[in-house]
Protein backbone atom coordinates (compact mmCIF):
# COMPACT_ATOMS: atom_id res chain seq x y z
CA UNK A 1 0.00 0.00 0.00
CA UNK A 2 1.46 3.46 -1.06
CA UNK A 3 2.07 5.71 2.22
CA UNK A 4 4.11 9.20 2.34
CA UNK A 5 5.96 7.26 5.02
CA UNK A 6 6.57 4.09 3.00
CA UNK A 7 7.93 6.47 -0.11
CA UNK A 8 9.94 8.34 2.40
CA UNK A 9 11.31 4.86 3.47
CA UNK A 10 11.35 3.51 -0.23
CA UNK A 11 13.86 6.85 -1.01
CA UNK A 12 16.52 6.30 2.30
CA UNK A 13 16.18 2.65 2.30
CA UNK A 14 19.04 0.47 2.08
CA UNK A 15 18.07 -2.03 -0.52
CA UNK A 16 21.16 -4.96 -0.15
CA UNK A 17 21.56 -8.38 -2.11
CA UNK A 18 23.18 -10.67 -0.36
CA UNK A 19 25.49 -13.60 -1.91
CA UNK A 20 25.73 -15.93 1.28
CA UNK A 21 28.20 -18.19 0.15
CA UNK A 22 29.84 -21.33 1.82
CA UNK A 23 33.17 -19.77 0.16
CA UNK A 24 32.74 -15.77 0.24
CA UNK A 25 29.86 -13.88 1.22
CA UNK A 26 29.06 -10.84 -1.47
CA UNK A 27 27.11 -7.30 -0.48
CA UNK A 28 25.83 -5.55 -3.10
CA UNK A 29 23.95 -1.92 -2.62
CA UNK A 30 21.55 -0.45 -4.64
CA UNK A 31 23.05 2.19 -6.13
CA UNK A 32 26.58 1.40 -5.31
CA UNK A 33 27.04 -2.63 -6.82
CA UNK A 34 29.28 -4.73 -4.62
CA UNK A 35 30.84 -3.20 -1.52
CA UNK A 36 31.69 -6.22 0.43
CA UNK A 37 33.51 -9.68 -1.05
CA UNK A 38 34.91 -11.00 1.94
CA UNK A 39 34.90 -14.84 3.02
CA UNK A 40 32.72 -16.73 4.66
CA UNK A 41 35.17 -16.96 7.82
CA UNK A 42 34.39 -16.73 11.50
CA UNK A 43 37.19 -16.57 14.17
CA UNK A 44 35.45 -17.98 17.51
CA UNK A 45 36.65 -17.89 21.24
CA UNK A 46 35.91 -22.00 21.90
CA UNK A 47 34.41 -21.51 25.58
CA UNK A 48 32.59 -18.01 24.85
CA UNK A 49 31.74 -19.17 21.50
CA UNK A 50 31.89 -15.02 20.95
CA UNK A 51 33.05 -14.22 17.00
CA UNK A 52 36.71 -12.47 17.59
CA UNK A 53 36.99 -11.47 13.66
CA UNK A 54 35.28 -12.23 10.47
CA UNK A 55 35.62 -12.24 7.03
CA UNK A 56 39.12 -11.74 5.52
CA UNK A 57 41.47 -10.96 9.30
CA UNK A 58 39.43 -14.42 10.24
CA UNK A 59 40.68 -16.42 6.96
CA UNK A 60 44.00 -15.13 7.55
CA UNK A 61 44.01 -16.95 10.96
CA UNK A 62 42.72 -20.40 9.42
CA UNK A 63 45.60 -23.06 10.26
CA UNK A 64 47.49 -20.33 12.75
CA UNK A 65 45.33 -19.86 15.58
CA UNK A 66 46.22 -20.44 19.48
CA UNK A 67 44.17 -23.81 21.11
CA UNK A 68 41.58 -21.07 22.40
CA UNK A 69 40.93 -19.82 19.25
CA UNK A 70 39.23 -21.52 16.33
CA UNK A 71 38.58 -20.33 12.45
CA UNK A 72 35.16 -21.47 11.30
CA UNK A 73 32.82 -21.44 8.28
CA UNK A 74 29.58 -21.18 9.30
CA UNK A 75 27.79 -22.37 5.85
CA UNK A 76 28.58 -25.82 4.67
CA UNK A 77 27.72 -27.11 0.98
CA UNK A 78 25.50 -23.48 1.16
CA UNK A 79 23.49 -23.90 4.17
CA UNK A 80 23.54 -23.12 7.59
CA UNK A 81 25.62 -25.56 10.35
CA UNK A 82 26.01 -22.55 12.69
CA UNK A 83 23.46 -20.03 13.42
CA UNK A 84 24.44 -18.26 15.83
CA UNK A 85 27.77 -17.55 13.97
CA UNK A 86 26.27 -17.20 10.68
CA UNK A 87 24.06 -14.85 12.65
CA UNK A 88 27.11 -12.56 14.17
CA UNK A 89 28.38 -12.69 10.48
CA UNK A 90 25.39 -11.36 8.66
CA UNK A 91 25.45 -8.34 11.16
CA UNK A 92 28.65 -7.41 10.67
CA UNK A 93 28.52 -7.25 6.99
CA UNK A 94 24.84 -5.68 6.93
CA UNK A 95 26.73 -3.02 9.77
CA UNK A 96 29.31 -2.42 7.05
CA UNK A 97 27.38 -2.01 4.08
CA UNK A 98 25.07 0.85 6.52
CA UNK A 99 27.82 2.26 8.14
CA UNK A 100 29.44 2.98 4.23
CA UNK A 101 25.77 4.66 3.41
CA UNK A 102 26.13 8.64 3.27
CA UNK A 103 22.79 9.36 5.31
CA UNK A 104 21.61 7.84 8.32
CA UNK A 105 19.16 5.11 7.21
CA UNK A 106 16.43 3.06 8.67
CA UNK A 107 17.30 -0.90 8.51
CA UNK A 108 17.39 -2.09 5.18
CA UNK A 109 15.42 -4.39 2.94
CA UNK A 110 17.66 -7.97 1.96
CA UNK A 111 17.47 -10.48 -0.79
CA UNK A 112 19.56 -13.19 0.06
CA UNK A 113 20.35 -15.99 -2.09
CA UNK A 114 20.00 -19.83 -1.23
CA UNK A 115 20.63 -22.94 -3.05
CA UNK A 116 17.66 -24.70 -5.08
CA UNK A 117 18.00 -27.77 -3.41
CA UNK A 118 17.51 -26.65 0.27
CA UNK A 119 14.83 -27.68 2.59
CA UNK A 120 11.90 -25.76 4.36
CA UNK A 121 14.12 -25.39 7.62
CA UNK A 122 17.32 -24.30 5.94
CA UNK A 123 14.87 -21.50 3.96
CA UNK A 124 14.02 -20.71 7.54
CA UNK A 125 17.71 -20.76 9.26
CA UNK A 126 18.45 -18.61 6.54
CA UNK A 127 15.31 -15.94 6.70
CA UNK A 128 15.55 -16.10 10.55
CA UNK A 129 19.47 -15.39 10.83
CA UNK A 130 18.82 -12.23 8.06
CA UNK A 131 16.17 -10.79 10.49
CA UNK A 132 17.91 -11.00 13.70
CA UNK A 133 21.04 -9.52 11.89
CA UNK A 134 18.71 -6.44 11.25
CA UNK A 135 16.94 -6.49 8.11
CA UNK A 136 13.59 -4.75 8.11
CA UNK A 137 12.46 -7.06 5.35
CA UNK A 138 14.12 -10.58 4.20
CA UNK A 139 13.33 -12.13 0.87
CA UNK A 140 15.16 -15.25 -0.40
CA UNK A 141 15.67 -16.33 -3.71
CA UNK A 142 17.54 -18.98 -5.31
CA UNK A 143 20.89 -18.96 -6.40
CA UNK A 144 20.51 -19.96 -10.47
CA UNK A 145 17.77 -17.70 -10.15
CA UNK A 146 19.65 -14.79 -8.79
CA UNK A 147 22.64 -15.66 -10.94
CA UNK A 148 20.67 -15.73 -14.14
CA UNK A 149 19.21 -12.56 -13.28
CA UNK A 150 22.88 -10.84 -12.64
CA UNK A 151 24.56 -12.53 -15.74
CA UNK A 152 21.82 -10.48 -17.97
CA UNK A 153 19.69 -13.77 -19.41
CA UNK A 154 16.59 -13.17 -20.56
CA UNK A 155 14.70 -15.74 -18.12
CA UNK A 156 11.19 -13.27 -18.09
CA UNK A 157 10.58 -14.42 -22.42
CA UNK A 158 9.33 -17.61 -23.76
CA UNK A 159 12.71 -18.35 -25.18
CA UNK A 160 14.79 -21.15 -22.96
CA UNK A 161 18.05 -20.28 -21.30
CA UNK A 162 20.27 -22.01 -19.49
CA UNK A 163 22.98 -21.40 -16.35
CA UNK A 164 25.33 -23.68 -14.41
CA UNK A 165 26.19 -21.58 -10.97
CA UNK A 166 29.10 -23.34 -9.61
CA UNK A 167 30.02 -21.66 -6.09
CA UNK A 168 32.40 -22.92 -2.58
CA UNK A 169 29.69 -25.72 -1.83
CA UNK A 170 27.02 -26.00 -4.30
CA UNK A 171 26.52 -26.43 -7.96
CA UNK A 172 23.50 -25.32 -9.49
CA UNK A 173 22.05 -26.05 -12.99
CA UNK A 174 18.79 -24.41 -13.84
CA UNK A 175 16.62 -23.80 -17.20
CA UNK A 176 14.43 -20.77 -17.43
CA UNK A 177 11.49 -20.28 -19.41
CA UNK A 178 8.53 -17.82 -18.90
CA UNK A 179 10.21 -16.31 -15.64
CA UNK A 180 10.61 -19.46 -14.04
CA UNK A 181 12.72 -22.67 -13.48
CA UNK A 182 11.84 -25.38 -16.00
CA UNK A 183 14.52 -27.78 -14.82
CA UNK A 184 16.79 -27.77 -11.74
CA UNK A 185 19.53 -29.65 -10.25
CA UNK A 186 21.33 -29.09 -7.39
CA UNK A 187 24.82 -30.98 -6.19
CA UNK A 188 26.69 -30.75 -3.06
CA UNK A 189 29.75 -30.97 -5.56
CA UNK A 190 31.61 -27.85 -5.83
CA UNK A 191 34.90 -25.52 -5.43
CA UNK A 192 35.67 -27.12 -1.71
CA UNK A 193 35.14 -30.48 -3.45
CA UNK A 194 37.95 -30.27 -5.75
CA UNK A 195 39.74 -28.36 -3.28
CA UNK A 196 39.75 -31.72 -1.55
CA UNK A 197 40.37 -33.83 -4.48
CA UNK A 198 43.78 -31.82 -4.66
CA UNK A 199 44.25 -32.99 -0.72
CA UNK A 200 43.37 -36.05 -1.33
CA UNK A 201 45.53 -36.68 -4.59
CA UNK A 202 48.62 -35.01 -2.83
CA UNK A 203 48.10 -37.81 0.01
CA UNK A 204 47.92 -41.06 -2.24
CA UNK A 205 50.17 -39.93 -4.57
CA UNK A 206 52.87 -38.11 -2.54
CA UNK A 207 52.15 -38.91 0.73
CA UNK A 208 52.39 -35.07 1.61
CA UNK A 209 50.17 -33.20 4.21
CA UNK A 210 48.55 -29.90 2.69
CA UNK A 211 46.19 -27.45 3.57
CA UNK A 212 42.69 -26.42 2.26
CA UNK A 213 44.75 -23.21 1.19
CA UNK A 214 47.84 -24.19 -0.27
CA UNK A 215 45.48 -26.66 -2.41
CA UNK A 216 42.68 -23.79 -3.20
CA UNK A 217 45.76 -21.62 -4.51
CA UNK A 218 47.19 -24.80 -6.78
CA UNK A 219 43.65 -24.90 -8.02
CA UNK A 220 43.49 -21.30 -9.18
CA UNK A 221 47.16 -20.89 -10.68
CA UNK A 222 47.41 -24.06 -11.96
CA UNK A 223 44.38 -26.19 -12.20
CA UNK A 224 42.37 -26.80 -15.54
CA UNK A 225 39.95 -29.15 -16.96
CA UNK A 226 41.04 -29.26 -20.49
CA UNK A 227 44.69 -29.38 -21.81
CA UNK A 228 45.89 -25.97 -21.57
CA UNK A 229 48.01 -24.51 -24.58
CA UNK A 230 51.00 -24.22 -22.13
CA UNK A 231 51.22 -26.55 -19.31
CA UNK A 232 52.65 -25.33 -15.78
CA UNK A 233 53.97 -26.14 -11.92
CA UNK A 234 52.99 -25.55 -8.88
CA UNK A 235 55.32 -25.97 -5.46
CA UNK A 236 53.45 -27.98 -3.28
CA UNK A 237 54.64 -27.27 0.25
CA UNK A 238 53.07 -29.30 3.24
CA UNK A 239 54.16 -32.30 5.64
CA UNK A 240 55.55 -35.39 4.63
CA UNK A 241 53.42 -38.17 5.99
CA UNK A 242 56.36 -40.82 6.40
CA UNK A 243 58.99 -38.90 7.87
CA UNK A 244 56.68 -36.38 9.63
CA UNK A 245 59.54 -33.54 8.11
CA UNK A 246 58.33 -30.24 5.82
CA UNK A 247 58.75 -31.37 2.07
CA UNK A 248 57.65 -29.54 -1.00
CA UNK A 249 56.83 -31.47 -4.68
CA UNK A 250 56.84 -29.75 -8.09
CA UNK A 251 53.38 -30.93 -9.59
CA UNK A 252 52.01 -30.23 -12.88
CA UNK A 253 48.70 -29.17 -14.12
CA UNK A 254 48.71 -32.62 -16.17
CA UNK A 255 48.62 -34.46 -12.43
CA UNK A 256 46.60 -31.59 -11.64
CA UNK A 257 43.97 -32.14 -14.17
CA UNK A 258 43.89 -35.61 -13.24
CA UNK A 259 43.20 -34.57 -9.53
CA UNK A 260 40.24 -32.34 -10.51
CA UNK A 261 38.60 -34.70 -13.01
CA UNK A 262 36.22 -36.50 -10.69
CA UNK A 263 34.30 -33.23 -9.60
CA UNK A 264 34.76 -31.87 -13.02
CA UNK A 265 33.12 -35.07 -14.36
CA UNK A 266 30.31 -34.73 -11.75
CA UNK A 267 29.30 -31.39 -12.48
CA UNK A 268 29.37 -31.95 -16.44
CA UNK A 269 26.94 -35.50 -15.72
CA UNK A 270 25.00 -32.60 -13.60
CA UNK A 271 24.30 -30.51 -16.65
CA UNK A 272 23.98 -33.64 -18.96
CA UNK A 273 21.20 -34.84 -16.77
CA UNK A 274 19.33 -31.74 -16.72
CA UNK A 275 19.58 -31.43 -20.66
CA UNK A 276 18.19 -35.01 -21.14
CA UNK A 277 15.19 -34.27 -19.59
CA UNK A 278 14.79 -31.16 -21.44
CA UNK A 279 12.17 -30.51 -23.86
CA UNK A 280 12.79 -30.19 -27.43
CA UNK A 281 11.87 -26.78 -28.12
CA UNK A 282 14.21 -25.39 -25.09
CA UNK A 283 16.93 -27.81 -26.43
CA UNK A 284 16.56 -25.75 -29.73
CA UNK A 285 16.56 -22.38 -28.02
CA UNK A 286 19.95 -23.65 -26.01
CA UNK A 287 21.83 -24.49 -29.23
CA UNK A 288 21.22 -20.91 -29.99
CA UNK A 289 21.58 -19.13 -26.99
CA UNK A 290 24.20 -21.24 -25.28
CA UNK A 291 25.01 -22.49 -22.08
CA UNK A 292 25.83 -19.22 -19.19
CA UNK A 293 28.30 -20.21 -16.64
CA UNK A 294 28.57 -18.19 -13.45
CA UNK A 295 30.24 -18.41 -10.18
CA UNK A 296 34.12 -18.84 -8.72
CA UNK A 297 33.88 -22.19 -9.17
CA UNK A 298 33.04 -21.45 -13.02
CA UNK A 299 36.44 -20.13 -13.57
CA UNK A 300 38.81 -22.60 -13.61
CA UNK A 301 40.86 -22.48 -16.38
CA UNK A 302 39.70 -24.54 -19.83
CA UNK A 303 35.97 -25.61 -18.19
CA UNK A 304 34.09 -23.51 -20.49
CA UNK A 305 35.59 -25.47 -22.89
CA UNK A 306 35.23 -29.06 -21.71
CA UNK A 307 32.01 -28.47 -20.92
CA UNK A 308 31.06 -27.32 -24.40
CA UNK A 309 33.30 -30.40 -25.92
CA UNK A 310 31.05 -33.02 -23.46
CA UNK A 311 27.58 -31.25 -24.70
CA UNK A 312 28.32 -30.23 -27.96
CA UNK A 313 26.75 -26.63 -27.33
CA UNK A 314 28.57 -23.17 -27.08
CA UNK A 315 29.41 -22.42 -23.67
CA UNK A 316 30.11 -18.99 -21.95
CA UNK A 317 31.72 -17.34 -19.20
CA UNK A 318 29.30 -14.99 -17.76
CA UNK A 319 30.64 -11.11 -17.06
CA UNK A 320 32.14 -10.87 -13.70
CA UNK A 321 31.13 -14.49 -12.83
CA UNK A 322 32.00 -14.05 -9.07
CA UNK A 323 29.39 -11.49 -8.15
CA UNK A 324 26.24 -12.70 -10.30
CA UNK A 325 24.62 -13.71 -7.49
CA UNK A 326 24.70 -10.39 -5.48
CA UNK A 327 24.49 -8.38 -8.80
CA UNK A 328 20.51 -10.60 -8.90
CA UNK A 329 19.60 -10.57 -6.00
CA UNK A 330 20.29 -6.78 -5.64
CA UNK A 331 18.72 -6.40 -8.84
CA UNK A 332 15.24 -8.26 -7.64
CA UNK A 333 15.00 -5.20 -5.63
CA UNK A 334 15.59 -2.70 -7.96
CA UNK A 335 12.66 -3.94 -9.79
CA UNK A 336 10.43 -5.36 -7.62
CA UNK A 337 7.19 -4.91 -9.35
CA UNK A 338 8.49 -7.28 -11.94
CA UNK A 339 10.35 -9.82 -10.47
CA UNK A 340 8.87 -10.38 -6.78
CA UNK A 341 7.03 -13.64 -8.33
CA UNK A 342 11.03 -14.82 -8.57
CA UNK A 343 11.62 -14.92 -4.83
CA UNK A 344 11.42 -17.78 -2.65
CA UNK A 345 8.19 -18.24 -0.49
CA UNK A 346 8.10 -20.08 3.10
CA UNK A 347 5.69 -22.75 3.96
CA UNK A 348 4.79 -21.19 7.17
CA UNK A 349 4.04 -17.85 6.15
CA UNK A 350 5.44 -15.66 3.35
CA UNK A 351 9.37 -14.13 3.60
CA UNK A 352 8.68 -10.87 4.46
CA UNK A 353 6.66 -9.41 7.36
Amino acid sequence: MFTPLNWLLGLFSLDIGIDLGTANTLVNVRGRGIVINEPSWVAIEKSTRKALAIGSEARQMVGRTPANIVAIRPLRDGVISEFEITQAMLEYFIGKAHEQSLVPVPRPRVVVGIPSGVTEVEKRAVYDATISAGAREAFLIEEPMAAAIGAGLPITESRGSMIVDIGGGTTEVAIFSLGGIVISRSIRVAGDEMDEDVIQYMRSKYNLLIGERMAERAKIECGSAFALPEERTFTMRGRNLITGLPEAVELSSIELREALSTSVQIVIDTIKDALEETPPELIADLMESGICMAGGGSQLAGLTERVADDVNMRVWLAEDSMTCVARGAGRVLEDYDNLRRVLVGLERGSTHH
